[in-house]
């Protein structure tokens, strides 16, 4: 066999170098890749009629040279090659962006430069703006699917609000699919891979009528899972997922065009797998209760759950682009109503034993957008943009958090564990069935007069929660660029947004125990001893003024632990009352405005080399928190026992305070971001580069952090994120690409003294990597007619730690660290045909992805392990 790169190979990598002058392009890898000949037929006259990348990221077709803002591509030929499927996959290629799996298929979170969130709480919008094919997908849910047919993805970084609106705080990641084409042509693709995994994908194109034409694709993706649940005997972390799209083009003119777009995806799999990293002290009462834990052995791949953790997803909708060009400007309208159906289920226990029967979650959310904006084109010194966007999302959710047959005999050993009770858990469960130990729930049943044994921590006790929320935004947006002169432009841009909430949430809560006021019972009980009725107001009135010295010592006993061993059981009353809302305190209702700007300048210093200076600011407006974990405001409750006369507050004063009523937040306010970056941008004959230093801030950076029975949803006072990045594309010979990118930062917590956490001021934010990198080397030949490739790409983030809180923190006792391996190789045989063989994660890389403390489970700790080595081939024809 005879190994030659030929000239063709050689013109053609050349053209595709010039590609790569952004970050995660890595950008743009999109050398003679298969079935990219097209490319070889480019005429490279000097570097820079060879920046033909045209990206969309301000909203008008720009050269990514020429874009002065920090932003990564990734285009088709890349994707294909590193088997890139699903946003998930993306942030092998992207270092500053980072992609956080969590309990289930829909539970993603996606950060840029260390801000985002908004997976676990469909009231909590994320930081990160998705946008595919210009329609905002405002949920997770609706963001994960198999990427279609796409042409590139835009990652932009940094506040993004002045030209995608209120959510776009930390960033935007635009996917721009294929358009159709009035030639026929499509494409096919089949993969085999390891756990008896099948994908498929198809796409044809072509014309329908004269001035019509049409696309069509479909995806299909199932997998075994990779994690064997060994008490419910099921196999999960699987795939099993479909999607259809419709794509129609219509050209009435040369001047207007009109794009419609309908699509349709599921997801029915069960995921995902927490693996036990500690095992705590309640893990030997979960097992003497029968129960198992596959105990400090994530990477083992292995789980003990009672029944799967089931996520079945519904995404769908439908969007109108149309766009007319005048002579000197063009007008542009896209239309989009969507729909998500989520519905969950998850074993939220993570054992065998059956501590809770049902987490289940149904969540549908409809949403309508509409922008409109008019563009300069082909102007001399000066373009411009105006526009404006409404949005339009209704979203309901039905939760249920119910106990299962285990949980009241393991509350029963956690009480007499936490009292300091002799004993293992397995000695404490035997004299408490040969009747030597009474439990705790059984003497309190007993001393109020209950059914011993039936009343409190019965199996389907818990919670049934309805809350929902409607949303109503509408933004005007608008841009100039003045070019100073012929190299010097200057760039101001201005946004407005209102948005207005109503939200609400109301609760069932039939768990008996937790709506106990042990304060009232032992002050019942202590007045008895004098012959006053507790009930009888008018009793106990005439012992206070009778007895002022005794009346407050009772008070003061009442809330003493050391005087009151009621109170050693509040740690069991795990679900306590919930305040509904709107009520006649508390509105539902939020309003926020915010004015949002963007000033830079941009100076072409050479034909290869540019340079910019900007100051840009974001917004994110208010989120609620539609879950069980919403409780009133400090300013609105005082939390206490009615028995110890606390002070007024509104909800008191308004007689809506409910038996164990805390406070906390129901909903954190607006984010306002800032970022100040300077940028240079360069590219040669055989080397590209760029390099980006920013200093990013976030005021009221909307934190949820989970608290092992809940999530707390807060505003940190201010966060910060001061860093580099570079990223480098070179060619040190005709046939060989390097490409290395890279993220330096240094986030802090600069004000936070009210979190869950504690006062974390000063401190740095869990998650975050000081250091990412990606290297990726791909090396072209052409092997008896045949070209080829060999890819190896290589991630690496530094050790980041899991939680914010110092505690947990040591509690769990490892950090996360990203050391991982993808390879592919692939032929294209000619007529269309092509071959891939991949690896992901080559070496086994082990790494947890997110930790957390266990639930109801203090000192457990558990997190969701990388996905292990997985490969496979893709064949591949194109037509």
């Amino acid at each position: 066999m005879k190994f030659e790169v030929t000239a063709a190979g050689h013109k053609a990598w050349r053209t595709a170098l010039t590609f790569g002058v952004s970050l995660g392009a890595m950008a743009a890898m999109s050398a003679p890749a298969l079935a990219q000949e097209q490319a070889q037929d480019q005429e490279a006259e000097s570097t820079r009629t060879l920046q033909t990348i045209t990206i969309t990221a301000t909203k008008r077709e720009q050269t990514l040279q020429d874009v002065p803002i920090a932003v990564s591509v990734v285009d088709d030929a890349t994707i294909e090659r590193a088997v890139i499927v699903d946003l998930n996959d993306l942030q092998s290629l992207v270092p500053s962006l980072r992609v956080g799996q969590l309990q289930s298929s829909a539970n993603t979170n996606f950060i840029i430069r260390g801000f985002g969130n908004g997976a676990n709480n469909a009231g909590i919008e994320p930081s990160v703006g998705v946008f595919i094919d210009g329609v905002y997908r405002s949920r997770s849910a609706a963001q994960i699917s198999d990427l279609p047919n796409i042409q590139r993805v835009e990652v932009l970084r940094g506040p993004q609000s002045t030209l995608f609106g209120k959510n776009a705080s930390a960033g935007v990641i635009s996917v721009v699919t294929q358009r159709p084409d009035f030639e026929f042509g499509g494409s096919a693709d089949l993969t085999i891979s390891n756990e008896n995994g099948y994908r498929a994908n198809a796409y044809v194109t072509g014309p329908l009528a004269e001035n019509l034409a049409g696309a069509f694709s479909a995806t299909w993706n199932t997998r075994d899972g990779y994690v064997d649940d060994v008490g419910s005997g099921l196999k999960t972390n699987e795939r099993d997922r479909w999607g259809l799209r419709g794509d129609l083009l219509f050209e009435p003119t040369t001047d207007t065009t009109f794009r419609l777009l309908a699509d349709y995806d599921r997801i029915d799999e069960l995921c995902c797998a927490a693996g036990n990293i500690v095992d705590g002290p309640t893990g030997d009462i979960v097992r003497a209760l029968g129960g198992n834990i596959i105990s400090q052995a994530p990477f083992a791949y292995r789980v003990a759950y009672n029944y799967g953790s089931t996520n079945k997803i519904d995404n769908g909708g439908i969007s109108l682009q149309a766009d007319h060009e005048f002579s000197n400007m063009r007008l542009t309208s896209i239309t989009a109503y969507r729909e998500s159906k989520l519905r969950t289920n998850q074993d939220s226990d993570f054992t065998s034993a059956d501590l809770l029967s049902e987490n289940s979650n149904r969540t549908d959310i409809e949403t309508f957008t509409q922008e409109i904006r008019l563009a300069s084109t082909g102007g001399d010194r000066l373009d411009w943009m105006v526009g404006g966007f409404y949005f339009d999302e209704k979203v309901t959710i039905e939760n249920a958090l119910l106990y299962g047959t285990d949980f009241r005999g393991y509350a029963d050993i956690l009480s007499l564990v936490l009292s300091g009770a002799p004993g293992t858990p397995q000695q404490l469960l035997q004299a408490i069935n040969a009747g030597l130990v009474a439990p705790p729930f059984a003497q309190v049943e007993g001393a109020l007069g209950l059914p011993v044994g039936t009343t409190f921590g019965q199996a389907g006790q818990g919670m049934r929660e309805q809350f929902g929320q409607d949303n109503e935004s509408w933004s005007i947006f608008g841009t100039v660029d003045y070019r100073v002169t012929d190299r010097l432009t200057a760039t101001v841009g201005l946004n407005y947004t209102e948005d207005k909430k109503a939200a609400y949430g109301n609760i069932a809560n039939t768990d008996l125990f937790s709506s106990l006021d042990f304060v009232a019972i032992g002050f019942a009980q202590t007045l008895a001893g004098f012959g006053v009725n507790a009930q009888d107001p008018a009793q106990v009135a005439a012992f206070a003024q009778a007895n002022p010295a005794a009346f407050g010592a009772i008070q003061a006993a009442v809330q003493d632990p050391a005087q009151n061993p009621l109170l050693a059981l509040r740690p069991l009353q795990f679900l306590p009352p919930f305040l509904g809302f709107p009520n006649a305190v508390e509105s539902g209702r939020t309003k926020d405005t915010n004015t949002t700007y963007t000033l830079r300048l941009a100076y072409d210093i050479n034909d290869n080399l540019n340079a910019y200076v900007s100051y840009a600011t974001g917004f994110k407006a208010t989120s609620w928190n539609l879950s069980r974990d919403a409780r009133p405001f400090a300013s609105d409750f005082i939390p206490g026992s009615p028995v110890t006369s606390p002070p007024g507050s509104p909800i008191r004063n308004a007689g809506l305070a409910l038996p164990n009523l805390g406070n906390g937040t129901r909903f954190a306010g607006p984010e306002e971001a800032a970022v100040f970056e300077i940028g240079l941008k360069a590219a040669y004959s055989n080397v590209a580069f760029n390099v980006a230093v920013f200093d990013q801030q976030i005021e009221g950076f909307q934190q949820n952090v989970f608290t092992g029975t809940g999530f707390a949803l807060a505003n940190a006072g201010k966060q910060s994120n001061r860093g580099l990045e570079f990223d480098v594309n070179w060619s040190p010979v005709d046939s060989l690409r390097l490409v290395y990118a890279g993220t330096w930062q240094d986030p802090k917590y600069d004000s936070f003294p009210d979190s869950p956490s504690g006062d974390l001021s000063g401190r740095k934010p869990s998650g975050i990597p000081e250091y990412t990198s990606s290297l990726m080397a791909t090396y072209f030949y052409t092997l008896n007619g045949w070209d080829g490739f060999v890819q190896g790409d290589w991630q690496y983030e530094s050790p980041a730690d899991f939680f914010d809180s110092p505690v947990d923190q040591a509690g769990v006792g490892i950090r996360k660290e990203v050391n991982t391996f993808n390879a592919s190789t692939g032929l294209n045989f000619g007529n269309g045909l092509g071959a891939t063989l991949w690896a992901r994660n080559l070496f086994n890389d082990e790494y947890i992805t997110t930790a957390f403390v266990g639930v109801a489970q203090q000192g457990t700790y558990l997190g969701y392990p990388v996905q292990p080595r997985s490969y496979g081939i893709t064949l591949r024809k194109t037509f």
